[in-house]
């Protein structure tokens, strides 16, 4: 069972919500962050079929994207456009080279 809070503990519970407000971004450590895992993916392209053309897949099959060849891919981060890049092999992986980074204010733009 909660119990109230004493006038005084209120008090200093919120001044310490007016601390961290106060703060401005530059202020904050991102190190709390940096460990985070993320999901980074490359979209070579994409294309919409029916759902009866889909069935008719089998090995061998072709299916045709929207993307042409020799257009960089799209580099995403849990879902959101970052970056655009181009594949490259890398001690006998596959690598992708950022050839351009999305900035902050597109990113945003794109969300509308």
């Amino acid at each position: 069972m909660n119990q109230p809070l004493s006038e005084e503990a209120a008090a200093a519970q919120f001044e310490a919500l007016q601390a961290d407000a106060g703060r401005s971004l530059s202020d904050m450590s991102l190190d709390v962050i940096l460990d985070v895992p993320v999901v980074l993916s490359l979209e070579v392209g994409r294309t919409r079929i029916p759902i009866r053309n889909l069935l008719q897949l089998n090995q061998g099959s072709v299916v045709e994207l929207e993307r042409g060849a020799g257009e960089p891919l799209d580099v995403f981060v849990n879902g959101t456009l970052i970056a655009h890049g181009e594949v490259v092999v890398v001690n006998e992986r596959f690598g992708v080279r950022l050839t351009d980074v999305v900035s902050p204010s597109e990113r945003i733009r794109r969300l509308r």
